[in-house]
């Protein structure tokens, strides 16, 4: 009897399925294991790294005319690079400088006005040896980032954020994967409390932040509308045939209707033309097809509010005002423009 399990090609299909399923069943030992650790992490917290890191926070957010540089080598150089990048951009003044590079003329960037943070896991790492002796020698506050308290960084250290020992997700327990987490994990928990600490806004966050969809998105709407002579609006009693006329001249598909005081009171789009369309359409007036109480936004809102704004109530175009007057108008394709969608 035929049996297709027992041809050549089912046998190597069979063969790759179980590499496959090896591969998913390592990805998950190792995203356990990493969950683990952040746990740990989390406990630490609660358990005695609660002081160190008040400390840590406090004496960062009291800099002024000083910069946090944070230094490592290694992997945990890396996740120092990313460390100072964070802070910087969420309103920590931060730089990194390379461990090996400090003693070879870098540690001319670290001033005695500046706050150091140091990463090394086994709290051993001689390349720091340098950097460290210059923060004792000129008596630059030290935070060491470290699983050993009691190490040649830790003994020396102003304040230690001591990470709790884990488990390295790979098999050999030497290249650094959980432990490399935790530190990148303490690294963001500093960066964000110090955020909160400064009451840093989505304002200054978009000034560090200007290009790109992310930057796009943080502009205001009030750089990006259409204003002055640029609007499509019309007062109350106007005839459907002269709304059309400067509707499709504006090209925004839509058009504000505004009452004697100027304040926007309803909106005709395309739609509501194709349902009001009768005999008598064109002699009739603005206020009889447009839709009251229409959408609108304030000059000030982020330009992703805006667009969540479109998407939310399925419409292409957004009139911006002020104590109820339109001061101008937003359309899809403005947020396309400026890349924010």
């Amino acid at each position: 009897m035929f049996n297709p399990e027992n041809q050549p090609g089912a046998e190597a299909a069979n063969s790759a399925d179980e590499r496959a399923q090896k591969w998913i069943v390592s990805a998950e030992h190792t995203l356990d294991t990493e969950i683990t650790a952040i746990k740990a992490l989390r406990a630490a917290l609660s358990n005695g790294l609660s002081v160190s890191f008040t400390r840590a926070v406090d004496l960062i957010s009291k800099l002024t005319d000083g910069r946090l540089i944070v230094t490592g080598v290694g992997k945990s150089g890396r996740i120092g690079t990313k460390m100072a990048a964070t802070f910087a951009s969420t309103g920590t003044p931060a730089f990194f400088v390379h461990a090996t590079e400090a003693s070879h003329g870098d540690l001319g960037m670290i001033t005695e006005r500046d706050v150091v943070i140091a990463i090394s896991w086994s709290g051993e790492t001689h390349e720091l040896a340098p950097t460290i002796a210059y923060t004792r020698r000129f008596n630059v506050p030290l935070i060491a980032v470290t699983s050993r308290k009691d190490s040649a960084l830790g003994r020396v250290a102003n304040i230690v954020l001591a990470l709790p020992r884990v488990d390295e997700a790979c098999p050999l327990g030497l290249a650094p994967t959980s432990s490399t987490i935790i530190q990148m994990a303490i690294g963001d928990a500093l960066a964000i409390a110090l955020l909160e600490a400064r009451g840093f806004t989505t304002r200054d966050f978009s000034i560090f932040h200007p290009g790109g969809r992310l930057g796009a998105s943080l502009r205001l709407v009030r750089e990006i509308m259409h204003t002055g002579e640029d609007m499509p609006v019309m007062p109350l009693g106007t005839p459907v045939r002269e709304a059309i006329v400067l509707m499709t001249s504006k090209g925004f598909g839509c058009l504000g209707i505004v009452n004697g005081l100027h304040k926007l009171v309803g909106i005709i789009t395309d739609g509501d033309l194709r349902r009001h369309m009768d005999s008598n359409f064109l002699d009739r007036k603005v206020e009889d097809i447009m839709t009251r109480d229409p959408k609108v936004v304030a000059p000030d809102l982020l330009v992703a509010s805006a667009l969540e704004h479109l998407h939310s109530s399925s419409i292409t175009a957004l009139f911006v005002v002020e104590d109820g007057r339109p001061v101008g108008i937003v359309h899809f394709h403005d947020l396309l423009r400026v890349g924010a969608a």
